[in-house]
């Protein structure tokens, strides 16, 4: 167990968090006062629950089934009582709502959105797309949008602003912006959201009443997660319960939060007790993916919006309410793992038969060690070559033994190689090395980075030297993790003709070699296959221990790949700075490793991925297989000389 003081709250808001609720509240048809008061009981809940801001249901005051109920005079009026009575709870528990109601305006009711914060109703947002078909009657009782000519409602003695132009910004939290929809507007060809999320929303809310049928629960969760996609927003969606009237229709309560296509949370379908999921958002990385986005900057809103304040008081929090996820390169779930796997492998493949056809080359030339980088290379040097109907035999497999060679590993690359069918050349390199020191002047007792490099520049020029021999193309085998860190011999391992690897990071090689051990190979070479998987870390460039066993452990020199592999997509995936990057780190690993521990090894990883920017600025060609790459042609330019001290200085700040 690690020594972490969990009782540091955090304040959500210096990480551009925001946690907010989606509630379905018990309710009854037409009956004002009983469901106003089970929806003070879930603002209660969700205040314990560290929660400022909860969306409700459309027309959750009322009931959306009211029917020609929705025309009575005393009906309206106890709806009027009630958003004033919440207008007064929300300053109570500094809490925001937002609630639907029916709102009648010069002759004409709208079904609207109240938002209601701070003591006060901020504003009205009225239904734009009105259902008509089908089981849905809105036209009958409501106006559209479309009909309002009135830019405010009296509700008590109060002016409300009233409008589809309505977007709520929170005063204490710049990055909140928030924008409203209902219902049929999210089903609609253009929905309201898009021109939100153009004007600046970062968070959608949807209040809904959308009826249960066969297949609808998965359509409505793919609808919510697209939108929130398609905007580059947090999309929270609120939906009617099973209280509703069920003469026609059974309403089931499925109510989300998404994030840029990622559900966060959803309530249980058919509770009759009132339900509340709850998600922190992180509206600054939505901020920094909309900066990214061409398409999405070069959009403009459809129209002018009005701005209208509230505050959202946040408060400390211990535990986030979101996935933060170990290995964001590996899914938890196997039957993901697995399908993740093949589209990689096939990625990999399909890359480097394409090179193979482009150069008519019917030879490749792969440097073996039995670890798993060199393994997975040589598994898709297999596979591309099987596709392509090519002889196994062009496909040279080369073990080059050296100081730090273990039996193991040798043992395995050896095997492997005689199982695949490839060719197998032996060449040891004791002897050049030997003679390189001697020419250098080097003491080989100096196990030094000149020890290390000869060797790994040795193998190169072997690799190169075979594969003009042979006419033929090497393949590197270097990780993505490894070139984040830099970890790698310039002009050595770090170069080849085509580097299948280098967009896989080291936490999914393994599961990419034990994929292929499965569900490519069997029998011996999957008996192989297990083992390099079990097999630690390392470039072998060290000698052995006195049991012959492997010295030289990566790990135990630039830290464990779990942490950098999370840094590294924590800092180049989503460009946090490195007080969220460690906040994050600890909370996902709050059982493993201190907070010195993390700070450790994330001052490490930027250290060594500002000083290595120079080995990534001159990569070999290679497929991009995620959303994270280090081509200096793609996805990552950076100068070589950048300074890190910007970074490091936060770092220093937090210890």
């Amino acid at each position: 167990m690690a020594d972490r003081n969990m009782n540091n709250a955090i304040n959500l808001v210096d990480f551009g968090l925001l946690r907010i609720g989606v509630s379905t509240p018990e309710m009854r048809v037409a009956d004002v006062d009983f469901n106003l008061a089970k929806i003070r009981k879930v603002v209660r809940l969700a205040q314990e629950k560290k929660c400022r801001l909860v969306l409700f249901p459309e027309l959750c005051l009322t009931g959306y089934t009211c029917a020609d109920l929705f025309f009575q005079q005393r009906l309206q009026q106890k709806v009027e009582e009630a958003l004033l009575k919440l207008a007064q709870l929300s300053a109570a528990e500094d809490m925001t709502l937002v609630v639907g109601a029916p709102i009648s305006i010069s002759g004409r009711l709208f079904n609207c959105a109240a938002f209601i914060s701070g003591g006060e109703i901020c504003g009205l947002v009225p239904k734009s797309f009105l259902p008509n078909s089908g089981e849905f009657y809105e036209q009958r009782w409501f106006c559209s949008a479309f009909e309002n000519h009135s830019d405010f409602c009296q509700i008590g003695s109060e002016q409300v602003p009233f409008g589809t132009n309505l977007l709520f910004q929170a005063e204490d939290f710049p990055s909140a912006l928030i924008g409203v929809e209902i219902c049929e507007d999210a089903w609609s060809v253009a929905p309201p959201s898009g021109s939100q999320a153009l004007a600046g929303a970062t968070l959608l809310l949807n209040l809904s009443a959308s009826p249960e049928i066969l297949g609808k629960h998965a359509y409505r969760r793919s609808l919510v997660a697209s939108q929130s996609a398609r905007c580059l927003a947090a999309y929270a969606y609120a939906s009617a319960g099973p209280n509703e009237s069920s003469t026609d229709l059974v309403f089931s309560g499925h109510s989300l939060i998404a994030e840029n296509g990622q559900i966060l949370a959803e309530t249980e379908r058919f509770q009759f007790d009132s339900q509340l999921a709850l998600a922190d958002i992180d509206l600054d990385r939505l901020l920094g993916e909309r900066q990214r986005n061409s398409t999405f900057s070069t959009r403009l809103p459809e129209h002018d919006f009005r701005i209208q304040s509230f505050q959202i008081h946040p408060l400390p929090i211990m535990k986030l309410r979101r996935p933060v996820a170990k290995t964001p390169f590996v899914p938890p779930d196997d039957a993901e793992r697995s399908a993740r796997c093949q589209e990689i492998f096939q990625l990999q493949t399909s890359g480097l038969m394409k090179r193979l056809r482009h150069t008519n080359s019917q030879k490749v030339v792969v440097g073996i060690s039995g670890g798993l980088d060199s393994t997975l290379a040589l598994l898709v040097s297999v596979k591309a070559f099987d596709r392509l109907g090519l002889d196994q035999k062009g496909i040279i497999a080369l073990t080059m033994p050296g100081f730090g060679t273990t039996d193991r590993t040798r043992g395995n690359a050896e095997e492997l190689a005689e199982q695949l069918g490839v060719e197998l050349r032996v060449i040891p390199i004791d002897k050049a090395v030997q003679q390189h020191f001697s020419d250098i002047g080097h003491d080989p007792d100096l196990h030094d980075i000149t020890y290390e490099n000869s060797q790994a520049r040795e193998r190169t020029q072997i690799l190169m030297d075979v594969a003009n021999q042979v006419s033929g193309l090497v393949i590197g085998t270097g990780d993505l993790s490894e070139l984040a860190l830099g970890w790698c011999t310039y002009n050595g391992d770090h170069m080849s003709m085509y580097a299948v690897n280098c967009g896989v990071p080291k936490t999914l090689v393994r599961y990419l070699v034990d994929w292929c051990s499965k569900e490519e190979f069997s029998g011996r070479i999957s008996a192989i296959l297990d083992d390099v998987c079990a097999t630690p870390v390392s470039p072998e460039l060290l000698p052995p221990d006195s049991d012959g066993n492997i010295k030289q452990i990566t790990e135990q020199v630039v830290g464990p790949y779990e942490l950098h592999d999370f840094f590294l997509y924590q800092i180049v995936r989503m460009h946090f700075p490195p007080k969220k990057v460690l906040m994050l780190a600890e909370q996902a690993f709050a059982d493993e490793y201190s907070r010195s521990e993390l700070l450790q090894w994330l001052r490490q990883f930027y250290q060594r991925f500002f000083s290595q920017q120079f080995k990534r600025s001159c990569l070999p060609d290679g497929p991009k297989v995620g959303t994270v790459a280090l081509s200096p042609r793609g996805d990552w330019r950076m100068p070589s000389d950048a300074s890190v001290d910007l970074w490091l200085e936060q770092l220093e700040g937090l210890e």
